[in-house]
């Protein structure tokens, strides 16, 4: 369906029959208002310089639903400006996907060690990953390139053994922007990056974070495309790990630095949108606000990807130690909320994703190793049910995007209200690790905390989801991505 709104066109991708969310909806053409504020500060001169501001496209995922201010699943194109919030807080809130050679098998037998090893690295500071201030200004600064400059400092300890700089050299063009955005400063970030030469600890990286995000080892249980799924190393029955998580605190303190930055540079006798969503101008030399807006955006990104990197260690790490050593390979990471620069008909244009995955096709990928093939599109569904792996087909109506996940059925607080015999059924079949174990016997009864633990799961069951499968159906039927494969889950890690 296509909505029209002044000089926007949305178009909303949703599965055949669905009516798209009224609380949606009304945050969406609540952010169109920003319409009315870039008209406004049009009329001052030289706000966007020489170029006129203009929202070129908005395309809604099929799993569009309500966010904060900006719907889950929107994608905007701009020229002239662009808008921070239109990336979200958790900036760089992303996928990351590894095959391997574990036997799903030997996992289910070790399933109850694999489980008390996963909640002391992951839950109970098991994790080791040193780093000094040296390397944090890297990272912040040049992202996973940073990190490769600077990876002898980490003195192969805690989980430095397991980064080997020729292995994480090839992984830099199976990650999106190569894991490694320019940043001019590391603005707010001082007392975080610490001493220069010395190792510390913090409590931030190797973090999965709350909501929907998850690592979660899963089966490959269908093949779609042969061809694709044996270059990228996929066989049915083989073992895969997926995660989704983004840049926590330092992706928090990049966005509403960014706001600042933005609210800085309103004119102050113009009435401030009602909506509260403001659009910097790609001209503005007013504070450095352009520079410094891309500036600390990066950090944030470049966090990300390096709070993935070792999330991936991590779980490695877990293997080793219950199952032996093995094999992961990195097939792709991918941000869900950036804002990306790209050139049409020789213009500058701005494509922000908020809950929405990057889907290019061949051009797009022209000079990778996914040239022939489309870009991975990792679309998990709901905690417990099936997740899909697709290439994307570059279409540009489509804005290049595909969905980032189910999207919600039912708000968190409607869910946690859920059916008791569906939950019961849900559990029965599905093995969550976090950060409590309900079957401790010194929990047996603190009624209050396990109260606490079943909503969390709850929240995040399948029923307040939307059908994994409708949605895929929709990205094939409008030619945004193509299925590779579908797995379902041997087991998730949630915080």
């Amino acid at each position: 369906m296509e909505w029209k709104d002044r000089s926007s066109a949305i178009t909303c991708y949703l599965p055949e029959g669905a009516a798209p969310d009224k609380n949606a909806v009304a945050e969406l053409y609540q952010m169109t208002e920003l319409e009315e504020t870039l008209d406004r500060l049009a009329t001052v001169p030289g706000f966007f310089g020489k170029k006129t501001p203009r929202i070129e496209r908005i395309i809604l995922t099929p799993d569009f639903h309500k966010g904060a201010g900006i719907p889950i699943g929107t994608v905007m194109m701009t020229k002239g400006f662009a808008v921070p919030q239109a990336m979200g807080n958790d900036i760089n809130c992303g996928m990351r996907f590894y095959t391997t050679n574990l036997s799903e098998d030997k996992i289910r037998e070790k399933l109850p060690e694999l489980t008390r090893k996963i909640r002391h690295i992951f839950f109970e500071g098991g994790r080791q990953i040193p780093m000094t201030g040296r390397q944090r200004e890297a990272l912040f600064c040049h992202g996973l390139e940073g990190l490769l400059e600077t990876h002898q400092d980490g003195k192969r300890s805690g989980l430095w053994r397991y980064y080997d700089p020729k292995i994480q050299e090839r992984w830099l063009s199976r990650t999106v922007f190569r894991g490694s955005l320019q940043a001019d400063d590391t603005e707010g970030l001082e007392d975080f990056i610490g001493s220069y030469d010395q190792q510390s600890y913090d409590d931030q990286i190797g973090t999965i974070g709350g909501g929907n995000h998850f690592l979660e080892v899963q089966r490959v249980a269908e093949i779609y495309d042969g061809q694709t799924a044996n270059a990228w190393n996929l066989k049915k029955g083989s073992v895969v790990v997926m995660l989704h998580a983004g840049s926590l605190t330092i992706g928090h303190h990049s966005g509403l630095l960014n706001r600042q930055i933005c609210q800085d540079i309103y004119p102050a006798w113009l009435a401030h949108p009602d909506n509260r969503i403001y659009p910097i101008p790609e001209d503005c030399t007013v504070h450095n606000a352009w520079n410094r807006f891309w500036s600390v955006s990066a950090n944030a990104a470049n966090f990300g990807f390096a709070n993935r990197l070792f999330l991936g260690f991590m779980i490695q790490d877990v293997f080793a130690d219950a199952l032996g050593a093995c094999e992961m390979e990195l097939l792709y990471d991918a941000p869900h909320n950036y804002i990306w620069k790209k050139q049409i008909d020789g213009e500058d244009c701005f494509v922000h994703r908020k809950g929405a995955c990057c889907a290019g096709g061949y051009d797009e990928m022209e000079g990778t190793e996914f040239a022939c093939y489309g870009e991975p599109v990792m679309i998990p569904g709901s905690m417990g049910s099936s997740s899909y792996l697709l290439r994307g087909l570059g279409t540009a109506d489509a804005l290049w995007s595909a969905s980032h996940g189910a999207g919600r059925r039912k708000s968190r607080g409607d869910a946690v209200k859920g059916n008791d015999e569906a939950f019961r059924a849900f559990m029965e079949h599905f093995h969550v690790i976090t950060p409590i174990d309900p079957d401790r016997t010194d929990l047996k009864g603190r009624a209050d905390i396990l109260k606490k633990w079943e909503e969390s799961i709850r929240a995040e069951a399948p029923y307040a989801y939307k059908d994994i499968n409708e949605v895929i159906a929709v990205h094939t039927a409008h030619d945004m991505a193509a299925p590779v494969a579908r797995m379902e889950p041997v087991f998730t890690v949630k915080s």
